[in-house]
Formats: structure tokens, C-alpha cells, sequence
């Protein structure tokens, strides 16, 4: 007799990393809703819905906001693709893991990529973007705001008004900063702009919100060539086409806009997701999410300088949500990492490249942006930390975290 697995029963979990997070207990819920067909009114209704949540989480008045099925490398690729023909210039400020993957994807889209780096732990200033805009003089400028890699948040507020004088699209990742930081599509003059949920959303990876400004659409549309038999073909060169039909945003457009063209079967407990992820954060208010994080964040700083952990990176460019602290002499990073795991259910994060082995990453995030999580995760870490031979404070990192609580 065949013996098969007992029904899906994870073990219970505080992830405290980069992210994914845990995610808020109503979108959870939300995702057991009974499913609808694509085109039921409520089905629509709620696409409609979910599409108007989101023009308030990236203050924008953008008809084109919408979700793409997928993780938010998904969101990612969408953009890209259907923005950058071949051969189209695109400029990447590289300043983290991140910056590489919007370089990869250019280059999969037969762009003629560009790229500028600093080094991880610092952002560029907006004289270097402009003076590589005016040197390369690129169709598409792609930039990460947030890049978990590092822990850096490049400022975007600036950077909209100088493409805007070189008429150069401008696109950023948002992925691990939307929700948990400022970010102003319109008033920064953002062209393009994705993310995803698993970070200060509070949801799970799966569903990309993706926003478009009226020149990007414009760009899109001159680029979609649509199925055969579903519509008479447009006048698009064979060189021009988006080379993907799943992530061709000008299908995407027409599903998700009044025609509701069918391209894909959108993934229903997915959209009931993000639709309760922008409603907890709009319910709370834009503004009052973000101070959270930065509470959250700022208290998490000061545990880990209290129980004596050096800060990677410029930290006045840090992320509101996540924290990389160097891994002290003599302690194995990594089993560290799994006895927070095993002992205490509590998930931190590693690195990449560069900083792997060398740093740990520490979030809070979305649902994990509160007190009890940043205390809980400070004194499991303090205990692990003695356990593998470092000297630290009794209770210097939860008295720390707590002080800065009870001062905001």
C-alpha cells in the first residue's frame, strides 16, 4: 500500500529576514475565500477594486495599475520587456544584487544596457544618474529603490524631473520598499513602477502591482501585437513585438481594463491577496504605515548596536525595513541562523555575493513591523549570540528596541 503525505502543516514561524514576511492574518484569509470564475461580476468588480487600492498605495492617478501573476521578478519583466525594444539604450545604477537582475532582464530584452556601480552599502548621488543620462543618453533609465541586498534606499524624488529634461522613461523596482517607505509615483514623476507583496505589503509572493504612467501605456501599446484569432492584427513591426506574450502589458492592459480581453486566467486567491494587502494599508493610512516601519526599523537598529553588532551600509540611506548587521568574529553565521530557526521559529536572513557569509539581515516588515516582533527576534538573537561565544549585553538589545518604542 502506497503511503502518501498528510495534509500541508507548517511549523509556525516569526520570518524576520529580507523577506518573504509573515503575512497579516486577513489576507491569509483572504486567500481561502471561495474562487469565482474570470468573469463573474464579482470577479471583475473585484479586479476593479483592487486596481483603485493600488492607485492609493503608489499615490498615483494612473488608469494602467494593475497586477501581474507572478513574483515580483514577474512585475519585473513585464515592465521591461514591453518597454525596451531591441537595441533601445537602457542605464542601470547597479549599487546592489538587484541593480544586476534589471541589467540581466534588459539584456534578455536585447537592450544595449548600460551600467554605473557604487559600492554596496552606498546609493548614488543624483548628479552621477544625471551626468550617466546625459553620457549614455538611454531610452529607459532602470533603478532599484530599495535593494534588500544591501539595506539601501536610493532616493527617487529627484530623478523623475531629470528624465523628464532628457526624455528618458523612467522605471524603478519598488519590491522591497513599497509599503514601508515613501513612494510617490506621481509627484517624483515615476514612468513605470512594480513590486510585490511578500515584503512591506504583508502578503505572499505571487502577485506583482505594477503601475504605468500615460507615456509608458503609449510606448506599450505601440509595441503589442496581439494573439492570432483573438483580434485583427495591429501594424507592428516583426522587430518591434513584445517577444512575450504572458508578459506583454499591452494584453495585460486590455484583460484588466473595460474590454476584459481574455490573456490569462487571473489567479484568483492571488488577487483576493493583494486586493486585503492594500486594504490593511490604506485602512491604516499610507502615512501611518510607513511611520510604523520606521519605528520598527529604528528600534530593531538600536537592539542590534546595543548588544554591540557593527551596522553594514551608509545608514542614512537604510531601508526603513530591514537591517544588515556584521557577523562577529568567531561566530558561525550560519548555524546561528539555523539555531534561531530551530530553537526560537525565528528566520533571519544571509546575503548575497560580496556580503554573503559576512552579514545578517534582519527586517521588519509589514506585519512584523511591531513591538513584540522586533523584541522577540532581539532576545533570541541575544541568547544564540552568547551561545556561540560572543559577549553581549543581558537584555541590551530589548531595552534598547523598547526605549525607542516608548519614545514614538
Amino acid at each position: 500500500m502506497t503511503a502518501f503525505p498528510g495534509p500541508i502543516d507548517p511549523p509556525t514561524r516569526l520570518l524576520m529576514g529580507p523577506g518573504p514576511i509573515s503575512a497579516y492574518p486577513s489576507v491569509l484569509r483572504a486567500m481561502s475565500a471561495p474562487l469565482v470564475g474570470q468573469y463573474d461580476p464579482f470577479m471583475t468588480a473585484a479586479m476593479t477594486e483592487t486596481q483603485e487600492l493600488y492607485r492609493g498605495v503608489w499615490a498615483t492617478g494612473n488608469e494602467a495599475t494593475l497586477l501581474i501573476d507572478g513574483t515580483s521578478r514577474a512585475g519585473i519583466e513585464a515592465a521591461i520587456v514591453s518597454l525596451v525594444r531591441p537595441g533601445d539604450r537602457v542605464l542601470v545604477p547597479v549599487f546592489g544584487r538587484f541593480g544586476h537582475l534589471l541589467a540581466e532582464i534588459a539584456e534578455r530584452a536585447m537592450a544595449e544596457v548600460h551600467t554605473i556601480e557604487t559600492a554596496w552599502g552606498q546609493v548614488f548621488p543624483v548628479s552621477v544618474i544625471e551626468e550617466a543620462i546625459v553620457r549614455v543618453k538611454p531610452t529607459l533609465l532602470a533603478l532599484v529603490q530599495g535593494d534588500t541586498s544591501t539595506t539601501m534606499n536610493q532616493p527617487l524624488d529627484e530623478v523623475g524631473a531629470i528624465c523628464a529634461r532628457h526624455g528618458v522613461l523612467f522605471y524603478t523596482d519598488a519590491t522591497a520598499s513599497l509599503g514601508g517607505n515613501p513612494f510617490e509615483a506621481d509627484a517624483w514623476g515615476l514612468d513605470a513602477a512594480t513590486a510585490g507583496l511578500q515584503k512591506c505589503l504583508g502578503g505572499p509572493s505571487g502577485s506583482s502591482p505594477l503601475t504605468l504612467s500615460d507615456r509608458a501605456v503609449e510606448v506599450v501599446r505601440s509595441r503589442t501585437r496581439v494573439e492570432a484569432g483573438i483580434r485583427e492584427a495591429d501594424d507592428v513591426s516583426a522587430t518591434d513585438f513584445v517577444r512575450s506574450n504572458y508578459f506583454d502589458l499591452g494584453m495585460i492592459l486590455d484583460y484588466w481594463g473595460p474590454r476584459r480581453l481574455n490573456h490569462h486566467t487571473e489567479a484568483t486567491s492571488m488577487l483576493y491577496a493583494a486586493r486585503e494587502c492594500a486594504r490593511v494599508l490604506l485602512i491604516e493610512g499610507r502615512d501611518a504605515v510607513i511611520e510604523r516601519h520606521r519605528v520598527a526599523g529604528a528600534a530593531m537598529l538600536a537592539g542590534v548596536q546595543a548588544l554591540g553588532l557593527e551596522v553594514f551600509g551608509d545608514l542614512a540611506h537604510k531601508m526603513n525595513n530591514v537591517v544588515a548587521v556584521e557577523i562577529p568574529a568567531g561566530v558561525p553565521g550560519d548555524e546561528a541562523r539555523r539555531a534561531m530557526l530551530e530553537d526560537f521559529g525565528i528566520e533571519i536572513g544571509t546575503s548575497f555575493g560580496p556580503l554573503h557569509g559576512r552579514v545578517w539581515r534582519i527586517g521588519t516588515m509589514g506585519y512584523n513591523a511591531r513591538e513584540d516582533a522586533v523584541l522577540t527576534t532581539l532576545a533570541a538573537l541575544e541568547a544564540v549570540l552568547r551561545r556561540f561565544g560572543a559577549s553581549v549585553p543581558t537584555g541590551g538589545g530589548t531595552d534598547a528596541a523598547a526605549d525607542v518604542f516608548r519614545s514614538s
